[in-house]
């Protein structure tokens, strides 16, 4: 019966990769799998960061392998917690540091270079459409964006994948999203993948992949599809996918000249689960304490009063994200009682948004504007918080002491929310502000 079904999107990618004994897949190979199915692949790009990458590198050392497989498919990124806070994190990256210069590692990103992974990787074009991308962190599913198949992985799979371009996975399982409709003002990709989350559970796509589709998904920018992309790990996925189409085409023309593959799902590909939803019907939304599946309408969290909002991190630290904040503070003042802290995804979205004058809105309003960092996002430095604090962030988790203090609260928004909340001091939209 497997022979009359069509592929998804994951499946395709996955075939492509194929690992034989006696080397790869050879172009043109036809090649079939299936979910449950486990598998060898050869990897495109092997991706760590300064929390991971140590760990990797010791696992590595145990290999008896000198070198890794290929220089150029080796990515190291110092953003955690560079620039460096304490002595240990400082140790942390003197060691990837020390291994990137052994390996002669041409993409290894520190600071003053470097920007958060997963809104650096894609602007450098180091991802492209059809690749199969593993990295020592949760939210390299954020690739998927393009057409790639990302995932996450522990550090001694991605020593393993440093060593031999290869790795091993089990086949998912894949549920079909659409959107469709027409979205509201204000209403953006961080607002149908929360309302998303927030409707099939953070475990309703446990070892699966998401393939997010329909009119409202291909009309999003490159920006909304990363941050919907980044997110599918908070309900379980292993990689959530968009199709590639002209928007995607451009964005990587324009960064590589590096051929690469489309692939696409079979009409009659076999899902586990398909969803819709109406987009016309979400407001802005916001992910109450302490999971991102708590999610309400921004309109149904009056009175909740806050100490800070972060706008930046992977999910929403690119360009488009500062401009949606900048719209909403231009030429208004961040409440007395909150602390607004504002972190550009890279070098590059930094230098534009001080083109731009974004960065002198940010700081007239009253807020910092940060180096790229992670920092915040996972209790690191620059904004973690006390007992009894609340924060808005655009970041991706909200879990109990994520952000900090055990007792201290996070809500999940995206950057008008954050921004509009910055303004009140407590959580409204933006139309509150704008008025």
């Amino acid at each position: 019966m497997q022979n009359h079904m069509g592929h998804t999107l994951s499946q395709k990618l996955i075939a492509t990769h194929l690992a034989g004994d006696g080397g790869d897949v050879s172009p043109g190979q036809v090649a079939e799998v299936w979910p449950g199915d486990l598998v060898e692949v050869t990897v495109d790009l092997v991706l760590s960061n300064d929390v991971t990458a140590p760990i990797a590198i010791r696992e590595f050392a145990k290999l008896g392998v000198d070198r890794v497989f290929d220089p150029d498919k080796v990515v190291m990124v110092a953003d955690h917690f560079a620039p460096n806070k304490d002595i240990k994190s400082a140790e942390q990256c003197l060691a990837m540091r020390e291994f990137a210069r052994a390996q002669c590692l041409p993409h290894y990103f520190d600071v003053g270079r470097m920007g958060i992974e997963h809104v650096l990787l894609p602007e450098q074009g180091l991802v492209t459409p059809g690749d199969v991308v593993v990295g020592a962190d949760s939210h390299t599913c954020t690739y998927g964006a393009l057409g790639a198949f990302a995932t996450g992985m522990g550090s001694t799979d991605i020593a393993v994948a440093m060593a031999t371009g290869r790795t091993w996975m089990r086949v998912p399982e894949t549920i079909r999203i659409v959107y469709y409709g027409q979205l509201r003002p204000w209403v953006g990709g961080k607002d149908l993948i929360l309302h998303t989350i927030g409707e099939i559970g953070v475990s309703g796509a446990v070892y699966k992949a998401i393939e997010f589709a329909g009119p409202a998904a291909d009309d999003l920018s490159m920006a909304g599809r990363f941050t919907m992309s980044n997110m599918a790990v908070e309900a379980g996925a292993k990689a959530g996918l968009f199709a590639v189409d002209d928007t995607t085409r451009s964005y990587v023309d324009a960064r590589t000249s590096r051929p690469y593959s489309v692939y696409e799902p079979d009409a009659d590909a076999s899902y586990a689960r398909e969803v819709e939803i109406d987009v016309s019907l979400i407001e802005p939304q916001v992910a109450f304490p302490h999971l991102p599946e708590n999610v309400r309408s921004v309109t149904e969290a009056s009175d909740v009063w806050i100490d800070q909002v972060v706008i930046g991190s992977c999910t929403n630290g690119r360009l488009e994200d500062l401009r949606v904040a900048a719209e909403v503070l231009r030429g208004r003042q961040v409440h007395t009682d909150v602390r607004c802290i504002i972190i550009p995804g890279t070098q590059q979205v930094y230098l534009d948004a001080l083109e731009e004058g974004l960065v002198e809105t940010f700081v007239r309003a009253g807020a910092v504007v940060s180096t790229p960092t992670c920092g915040p996002c996972l209790g690191g430095h620059m904004g973690v918080l006390a007992a009894g604090e609340r924060a808005v962030s655009t970041t991706n988790r909200n879990f109990r002491g994520r952000m900090g203090h055990p007792e201290s609260e996070v809500y999940l928004a995206g950057p008008a929310v954050a921004a509009a909340s910055a303004v009140k001091g407590r959580i409204v939209g933006p139309r509150e502000v704008l008025h």
